[in-house]
């Protein structure tokens, strides 16, 4: 059975914290609360991301959760140009910012971003938990 819900957002720093209560929502709805505290983290960074350098004043951003037989994919999309930076090794210490993809790519089982003509998708894969 595959499920699917989204929600946009308005480029707004508390648009960060109602995102992550949206996944919280969603998630406790399809009865997949183990994923919570991983996937809440995990539309934070994305969703701060999409604020800080993709979404153009004015513009919105969109969450999207959906499930699988066997997994569950989160998904932030913009409307900004930006290309995100997915690095693979461990941010330096001493930054106060860069780790949002990273944290995203240790949580998750997968982790990418689609590129549309206006925009992009970054998203994120986790496994369903066993029952």
């Amino acid at each position: 059975m595959s499920l699917s819900q989204q929600q946009r957002f308005p480029r707004r720093k508390t648009s960060v914290r109602a995102s992550r209560d949206f996944v919280t929502d969603v998630l406790t709805e399809w009865r997949l609360t183990p994923l919570i505290e991983d996937m809440t983290l995990c539309v934070s960074e994305l969703a701060t991301n999409a604020l800080l350098h993709a979404v153009p004043p004015g513009r919105e951003f969109a969450v999207r959760l959906s499930t699988t037989d066997d997994l569950v994919r989160l998904e932030v999309r913009d409307s900004g140009d930006g290309r995100p930076v997915h690095r693979t090794h461990e941010p330096d210490t001493a930054n106060c910012s860069g780790r949002g993809l990273y944290i995203a790519d240790r949580l998750a089982a997968e982790l990418g971003v689609r590129h549309h003509v206006v925009g992009k998708t970054v998203w994120v894969v986790f496994e369903k938990p066993s029952s």
